[in-house]
């Protein structure tokens, strides 16, 4: 009976292996360096990560670029099957299936080398000018502070380079998308530069699979159990080196 048993199950697991086989999802992303940039290895560390997990539990996939109301609505209305990169809110589980944190977003304040500046609680920064990249948004916390001094810019390397300058004294971003930044700037700024140690906010990133398609708990499943395995067996680390990360 115990070998009828494991012979079931593993006629079970083919069965499943085989349908996923068979499906090609389409998947997508907004433009989100290092994470997601056609014009990076395999998309970016977060799209080469997804696919490889989807491409190990046997799906194949093909991701298209889009601005993110466009992906966030296509996934919505069945258009696309998979979100690369999605933070979790209630309010996106009307549109899909979240799977589990497959990456941990930090977002961080970055100083000047030998500044005093410290970081335990949000009133400590009153009187420090931050810069902010005009359109984000960083934590409900920081976002919503009328007392904090945000001065506005257009992109991080602005950020970056104000703070080098003595014109601002922080500047704040995701801890990924900073290095990767930083790693085109000349090595005088990026000796100048330092992160304080408390992370602003952090954010579980997930893909989101479309509750029009009838196998998304299958998706998020397969998707899980691979992307635990490639923590095991190293390929997942394997990937953050390749994207220099």
């Amino acid at each position: 009976m115990p070998c009828l048993l494991r012979a079931v199950g593993l006629l079970g697991w083919l069965l499943v292996a085989q349908a996923g086989a068979g499906e090609k999802l389409r998947l997508v992303a907004d433009l989100w360096p290092p994470f997601t940039d056609n014009t990076l290895l395999n998309g970016g560390l977060a799209t080469d990560l997804v696919s490889t997990a989807l491409k190990r539990a046997g799906y194949d996939t093909e991701c298209q670029q889009v601005p993110w109301a466009r992906a966030l609505n296509g996934v919505g209305e069945g258009r696309y099957d998979v979100l690369v990169n999605a933070w979790f809110n209630q309010e996106r589980t009307k549109l899909g299936l979240f799977s589990s944190e497959y990456l941990l977003n930090r977002v961080r304040f970055l100083k000047r080398s030998r500044s005093s500046v410290e970081y335990r609680e949000l009133y400590q920064l009153y009187e420090r000018p931050i810069a902010v990249v005009r359109g984000y948004t960083y934590s409900a916390e920081f976002d919503s502070d009328e007392m904090l001094e945000k001065v506005p810019v257009n992109d991080f390397s602005m950020a970056v380079r104000m703070v080098v300058a003595g014109r601002v004294d922080l500047a704040v971003e995701d801890e990924f998308v900073a290095r990767f930044y930083l790693s085109q700037e000349s090595r005088a700024v990026r000796d100048a530069i330092e992160f304080l140690p408390k992370s602003l906010s952090e954010n579980s990133l997930h893909i989101l699979v479309s509750l029009k398609n009838p196998h998304r708990e299958e998706i998020v499943a397969n998707f899980n159990r691979e992307i635990a395995a490639m923590k095991a067996d190293g390929s997942y680390d394997a990937l953050f080196r390749q994207h220099g990360l």
